[in-house]
């Protein structure tokens, strides 16, 4: 398998969540070319499910890598830069799925004892894919007892893995706020209910939220990255809209966090005499590390060539395999790209000698595990 020609291959073609259906059939022809004599495939909404059979199973390991791609505007300057104008492959997908399909071309054609499950899930950057994948008929019919997926990571050098037992990534929570008042003109605002005034008022008020409800050694994030409202330079808004984002690394802090917010929201309807809506869209469980698992992961790949290892912090970053890890125990790893831009960057650039790196420390690992 050329894998930088695979990468690049779907590296042209990103779609959204649920709407990977290019994707979903160039995964489908490659998967169907492959020989078939030891693989079983079934299809969910736009992922796919495939189990490579065991000669003698005790056990099925999953792995799982995401497909969906984001609403960005490509300046890599690439010339296999996306066909699909406003969309990129700006988190490293493209990279999963290449990694995937390379250990599912190996083992179509080395035997393991135990059974491989190959998970393909759309929708991670939103809606979200895990949750309702896991509820699924088709992906219990084969429910792995344990999984694995990893994650590209900038910032670290190819030939580098990043991992840690227990909390890896954050809780994770979108924001949305609607606020409705009275417009008018700007020479009568006693006439009106300015959005913009109270949009304003309520950003303000959320940076109370952590400094002054979150326990100083747990930690929370509540950023407003987005601000809309009003049409006009002389016309008084009556409707402004606050998009944003909430990362907790604990469960608990995420429910505080909520209910501060919630709070805040009540006052500035009574304040500024106005009526408000709050939607938190996509909503994803904290990745935790099985501890025994991780640990003999790392332990285990630290011994192979041109591997390092290293044992990284949390991060408030959020990954919806968290869902998967909730139920099925296993574990998520960092893969180092070293790319100057960062994730959701439209200039990520990722060093595609890191694919091997990950077929190496993968193919170890089922080699180990699955025999």
């Amino acid at each position: 398998m050329d894998r930088i020609a695979v990468r690049r291959d779907l590296h042209k073609i990103p779609e959204i969540g649920f709407k990977e259906f290019k994707t979903q059939s160039y995964l489908l022809q490659f998967i169907q070319n492959l020989p078939q004599d030891r693989l079983e495939v079934k299809t969910w909404k736009t992922g796919i499910l495939v189990k490579v059979k065991g000669q003698n199973p005790t056990k099925t390991i999953g792995y799982r890598t995401d497909i969906d791609g984001l609403p960005i505007v490509e300046e890599t300057g690439y010339p296999f830069q996306s066909d699909h104008e406003g969309y990129m492959h700006a988190c490293g997908h493209d990279f999963h799925m290449t990694i995937a399909l390379s250990l599912l071309e190996y083992y179509s054609t080395h035997e393991v004892k135990d059974h491989l499950l190959f998970i393909f899930q759309p929708a991670e950057e939103g809606p979200g894919g895990a949750l309702p994948m896991l509820d699924s008929e088709e992906f219990n019919s084969w429910k792995p007892d344990q999984m694995v997926a990893l994650h590209i990571a900038p910032e670290y050098p190819v030939g580098t893995i990043a991992t840690k037992p227990g909390l890896l990534f954050a809780n994770t929570s979108e924001l949305f706020i609607d606020l409705k008042g009275k417009g008018g003109h700007a020479a009568y605002p006693h006439h009106t209910r300015d959005m913009v005034v109270a949009a304003s008022h309520l950003v303000t008020q959320f940076q109370s939220i952590v400094a002054r409800n979150i326990d100083p050694l747990d930690s929370a994030v509540v950023t407003v990255g987005k601000i809309d409202g009003g049409t006009k330079q002389n016309i008084i808004a009556e409707k402004a809209r606050v998009e944003g984002t909430i990362r907790s690394l604990s469960a608990e802090s995420m429910t505080l966090v909520k209910q501060r917010i919630e709070a805040i929201v009540k006052g500035i309807e009574a304040s500024f005499e106005c009526s408000a809506s709050i939607d938190y869209g996509s909503n994803y469980f904290q990745v935790n590390n099985d501890a025994a698992l991780v640990g003999e992961f790392m332990e285990q790949a630290d011994k192979l060539s041109d591997v390092s290892v290293i044992e990284c912090r949390e991060a408030m970053t959020g990954e919806d395999f968290g869902y998967f890890l909730k139920e099925i125990p296993g574990f998520m790893f960092w893969l180092g790209v070293n790319s100057d831009s960062g994730l959701h960057s439209s200039s990520l650039m990722p060093d595609e000698a890191a694919m091997d790196t990950a077929f190496q420390v993968m193919s170890d690992y089922f080699n180990r595990i699955a025999n």
